[in-house]
């Protein structure tokens, strides 16, 4: 079958399952798709190099695509710092109006970087308070789009909630995990996966470390379209695009007021949850947890 042809079909069924709305992008059929006036959209301009991530923009799309594939895009520190700057610097450009962060077609993010914690100590995480760079990925203005392909586990999982949309590859697996390391999740999972999913939901993935597929993770209100694994980066780009033909304003006041709806009072719980994470530094069971990932073994855990 022909490749546009077999694309079409995942396409369709894909909607006939309800798991897609929305036309079929025009770049798949062949036709030009929508561009803002003035941008082109063939035009993928490079913006500054980084280490860790490649910032892109696609006309009114910045593209942040992060860039460790060896350690599945583990969100280490760098990389963190990294990602914050090329957002923070598509949000302060004009010409920019909506964000993808991708970690292209295969992974998104598969967690933190357990070892760079692994010998932490409590009063460590709370000096370096790693996480507050999570706080200005909150303030960026413009609306983001997460391009979730692969594992989104972790810090990986709680970066695509920070998001105001989730485009899922059909590959895609979301969860958090820290359980199995002796950890809870610290950058938002217990409080922004509790209102996406629900609390009971919520609670057996993270007293169990489940994992939610792209299928449930749209039945359950987490993704917002699954698309075929190929083009999730085009369709997160497309839908970029769509939105940036809004008035600017109105996008973003409607952005400001749906994140005051899903996000009111959920600072506090994320100021517990990330205290109680920096806590758990303090306990054996912590070190030993993620020690056994390292050296990849199970776990002995002594309750201290």
């Amino acid at each position: 079958m022909d490749p546009l042809a077999s694309l079409s079909a995942r396409f369709g069924s894909l909607r006939a399952k309800g798991l897609m709305v929305g036309p079929i992008p025009a770049e798949i059929l062949g036709q030009p798709p929508d561009t803002v006036k003035g941008a082109s959209p063939r035009t993928l301009a490079r913006m500054p190099d980084y280490e860790y991530v490649l910032s892109t923009s696609d006309g009114p799309v910045g593209i942040v695509t992060l860039n460790r594939p060896k350690q599945l895009n583990a969100l280490a520190g760098p990389l963190m710092a990294e990602l914050v700057d090329a957002l923070e610097g598509h949000d302060a450009d004009p010409a920019i109006r909506a964000i993808v962060i991708t970690g292209g077609s295969s992974v998104f993010a598969a967690g933190a970087d357990i070892k760079e914690m692994a010998e932490a100590s409590a009063v460590d995480m709370l000096l370096r308070n790693n996480i507050a760079l999570w706080d200005r990925v909150q303030r960026v203005s413009k609306p983001l789009i997460a391009a979730v392909a692969g594992y989104a586990l972790g810090g990986g999982c709680e970066l695509a909630m920070i998001c105001d949309v989730i485009v899922a590859a059909e590959n895609a697996r979301f969860g958090q995990p820290e359980i199995n390391i002796g950890l809870i999740p610290g950058a938002g999972g217990t409080q922004r996966l509790t209102r996406s999913v629900g609390k009971f939901l919520a609670t057996d993935m993270v007293l169990t470390g489940r994992m939610l597929n792209a299928e449930q993770a749209l039945h359950h209100g987490l993704a917002a379209r699954v698309v075929p694994q190929e083009i999730v980066v085009e369709e997160a780009v497309r839908l970029g695009k769509e939105i940036a033909q809004k008035a600017p304003i109105s996008v973003r006041l409607a952005r400001e007021a749906i994140t005051r709806a899903f996000e009111g009072r959920v600072d506090d719980g994320i100021e517990f949850e990330r205290k109680l994470f920096y806590l758990l530094f303090a306990t054996q069971d912590s070190h030993e947890g993620m020690r056994a990932f390292v050296d990849k073994r199970q776990p002995t855990y002594q309750g201290r």
